[in-house]
């Protein structure tokens, strides 16, 4: 709205200071900015109603340390993160971009899954909420929907380019041809392109769209589930979703900008670069929440949340062509995810075999097996950001390491 605006009024009666906003760092910095701000000021006022319609979440009861005290402590704050995103993206970001309207299309759509189960859970009185199969329905349609739009849209398009691009090739319009082909990254290989229908024989070529379509599919619901299951300690899934959202602007930011993406030898995506103003807005979100999500927590975010920041994380990294990099960058949610898969498995095999289901952690997933060992929780978290952000590194360092 505001990019809006200060376009027309910088093109229309030449005001000084209204050509800022063409500058996609200046519009990533407010952003941010106002996406921290808005998630303080006004995540007070949100906990207090959720508060007030006693909109807290039923605490099974594990046998953990500090359980009883989260007693009463309301959810669904992840209305707080949602909020915080949308409204600074609306503010500052173009929003004709194919990008932006999708992002947040997979935002709201996403958040209201959350939002659905969550009031269910306290309707209810108990830890269902809205059955499993209806939240893979809407994690499946939110794919459907993503792989649709970078299949058919006529906007999305990989840049390829004919010559070296230097500063005289720029200025005098540098010879490109745009791409539609379903195409990737690999990390740490030389040649990293990869495209879609080599996995096919070439009789089947005609289907590459379908099994692209269900590599995003699962892409996205690995990663949105892996983030609601790592969302169990105060402070962890947002602190861990901001290190990895700051990661991903830098990815966007380079994907957009065609002498970095040139000399770093990634893929080029026109028009991606306005999703740094969404990422920053995403950042900022997390970061503000943690305002009131950090131990003791005044308040849950809820499948409202965690749902949604898995979603984001995942989208984001599939627009780029970075999806092969999920698995290094949400490292922790991959391990949390994993933890609970080994544990149910090997309990259920055991079970079979010997009659007595045995396990292998005290408790999944994985950060409730070192509450168990007697950690506190404050030290768990901040050892998981700590990888986090080892893994972070390890990400941007495929950027030269090849």
């Amino acid at each position: 709205m505001l990019y809006s605006l200060f376009e027309y009024l910088n093109n229309n009666y030449d005001i000084a200071g209204t050509g800022v906003f063409q500058y996609l760092s200046f519009r990533a910095g407010m952003a941010a900015l106002f996406s921290l701000v808005i998630s303080i000021l006004f995540g007070k006022k949100i906990i207090s109603i959720l508060t007030n319609f006693q909109l807290s979440e039923k605490i099974r009861d594990l046998d953990l340390n500090g359980q009883k005290e989260k007693k009463g402590t309301p959810t669904m704050g992840g209305l707080i993160i949602v909020l915080s995103i949308i409204f600074p993206t609306l503010l500052f970001a173009d929003l004709s971009n194919i990008y932006i309207i999708m992002m947040l299309i997979v935002t709201v759509f996403i958040s209201l899954i959350g939002f659905i189960d969550d009031y269910l859970k306290i309707k209810n009185n108990n830890k269902d909420g809205l059955k499993g199969r209806f939240k893979i329905i809407g994690q499946i349609l939110i794919g459907i929907f993503v792989s649709f739009i970078l299949i058919s849209n006529e906007s999305v398009v990989v840049r390829n380019f004919t010559e070296p691009i230097t500063q005289e090739s720029l200025l005098r319009g540098v010879d490109h041809v745009d791409t539609k082909e379903l195409i990737t990254t690999i990390p740490f290989v030389k040649d990293n392109q990869f495209r879609y229908d080599w996995l096919l024989p070439s009789v089947l070529d005609d289907y590459t769209w379908a099994i692209y379509s269900l590599i995003i599919i699962f892409i996205i619901t690995a990663v949105s589930n892996g983030a609601n299951i790592t969302d169990g300690l105060d402070g962890l899934a947002a602190g861990t979703s901001a290190i990895i959202g700051i990661t991903l602007s830098i990815f966007i930011y380079l994907s957009g900008n065609i002498i970095f993406s040139d000399y770093l030898n990634i893929l080029y995506v026109p028009m991606v670069g306005e999703l740094v103003i969404f990422s920053f807005a995403f950042v900022g979100a997390c970061i503000g929440f943690i305002w009131y999500n950090s131990y003791p927590a005044q308040v849950f975010m809820g499948d409202t949340g965690s749902l949604s920041i898995g979603a984001i994380i995942a989208v984001l990294a599939i627009i780029i062509k970075k999806e092969l990099l999920i698995p290094v960058l949400c490292g922790v949610f991959l391990i949390e995810n994993i933890s609970v898969i080994i544990q149910v498995l090997y309990f259920k095999y055991t079970k079979k075999k010997y009659g007595v289901g045995k396990r292998v952690f005290l408790m999944a997933p994985l950060h409730h097996h070192y509450q168990k060992k007697g950690i506190h929780e404050t030290k768990i978290v901040a050892r998981f950001w700590m990888i986090s952000i080892l893994l972070a590194i390890v990400t941007l360092a495929t950027l030269k390491l090849r």
